[in-house]
């Protein structure tokens, strides 16, 4: 049975592209938990074996969906299944900084090769840490998300800016128009 879900499921990933949610959702069975995982560092795992075709993790990504309660999916017209997402299911890997001030952009790359120009339609967001730093993502597309990995984000710091709004300085980065203000720091304690 496991085996001919894994097939199904693989056969049905190429007829998704062009399909909207709502059709897939009408059409798609619920397969349930089949054992997919993206591990913190980006690795996709079957059945805690790690997928090391970059081309089936790409054609997997393509179909990957976020639901309004925070789970992930695989979404193919025959069929879904849950998707265990450590962090965010992708990771921005690189960063290219063109123009400066307002009129910067920062486009960012992923893992596995999207790229994505930050602004309204691409924001930047960050989550807080216990240490008191923060952890920065892009969207990526429909509630996907990239976390910046280490370099990418030292490179994000260094495109930052001080601005001025309601009399409170702020810093933070520009791109495609918009102002993405860093998180305050935590106080001490």
């Amino acid at each position: 049975m496991g085996r001919q879900v894994k097939k199904s499921v693989l056969d049905a990933l190429g007829e998704v592209r062009g399909k909207s949610m709502l059709q897939e959702r009408r059409t798609s069975q619920d397969c349930g938990e089949i054992g997919l995982k993206i591990a913190r560092d980006g690795t996709w795992y079957y059945q805690d074996s790690v997928i090391g075709r970059r081309p089936l993790v790409k054609l997997f990504a393509s179909v990957l969906r976020r639901e309004t309660d925070g789970r992930y999916y695989l979404v193919t017209p025959a069929e879904m299944a849950l998707v265990h997402v450590e962090d965010a299911p992708f990771l921005a890997v690189a960063m290219e900084v063109k123009g400066s001030g307002k009129r910067q952009r920062l486009t960012f790359r992923t893992n596995l090769d999207d790229v994505v120009e930050a602004g309204p339609e691409h924001p930047l967001s960050f989550g807080s840490e216990k240490s008191g730093s923060f952890t920065p993502f892009v969207l990526v597309r429909g509630g996907l998300q990239a976390r910046l990995t280490r370099p990418v984000y030292y490179e994000l710091i260094a495109a930052a800016v001080t601005e001025t709004s309601d009399r409170k300085k702020e810093m933070g980065v520009w791109s495609g128009g918009a102002f993405f203000p860093f998180p305050e720091p935590a106080p001490p304690g």
